[in-house]
């Protein structure tokens, strides 16, 4: 393999591990700002979990599929494998978990913001959504578990 090659493998080694690593650490901070039932400190958290999300999850989302692709045809799996379809068929039941989540945690903070300034509690509508972002969050992250299995086994259904 020529160092392209494996300069390739290593980009999309990386931003999957990214993406793995910014879900489980973005879900952990906001998690635990809702469970802590503090607006002011719920606040922070959602603002910052936004911007990662934005920087680090919405970067490795990009690159993950571009790089996968070149990776593909580079090594000279045709792009019909089983194990292909199966990953893309998981790839986008994750984009559909994670989009709402995104909108959730846009509208979370929102809210838990105005309850910071004003020195209100929590909205309840607010644990409405994160109970929702919640469920969202479970599928999503064990169907990324199943994709790095795929890409490690590769294997012939």
């Amino acid at each position: 393999m020529s160092d392209g090659h494996e300069l390739l493998e290593m980009v999309h080694i990386l931003s999957a591990s990214v993406l793995f690593g910014s879900g489980a650490a973005i879900a952990f901070f906001m998690y635990m700002g809702w469970r802590s039932g503090d607006a002011a400190g719920f606040s922070l958290a959602s603002k910052h979990v936004v911007l990662a999300d934005w920087v680090f999850t919405t970067t490795a989302v990009i690159v993950q599929p571009i790089s996968g692709y070149i990776l593909a045809q580079a090594s000279g799996w045709p792009l019909d494998s089983p194990w292909l379809l199966v990953a893309y068929g998981l790839y986008i039941f994750i984009g559909l978990c994670w989009l709402p989540v995104v909108w959730i945690q846009l509208k979370v903070r929102k809210q838990v913001k105005r309850a910071a300034e004003e020195d209100g509690p929590i909205p309840d509508q607010v644990n409405k959504l994160m109970q929702i972002w919640f469920i969202l969050g479970w599928p999503a992250f064990i169907a990324l578990i199943a994709i790095f299995y795929l890409m490690i086994a590769k294997p012939s259904f």
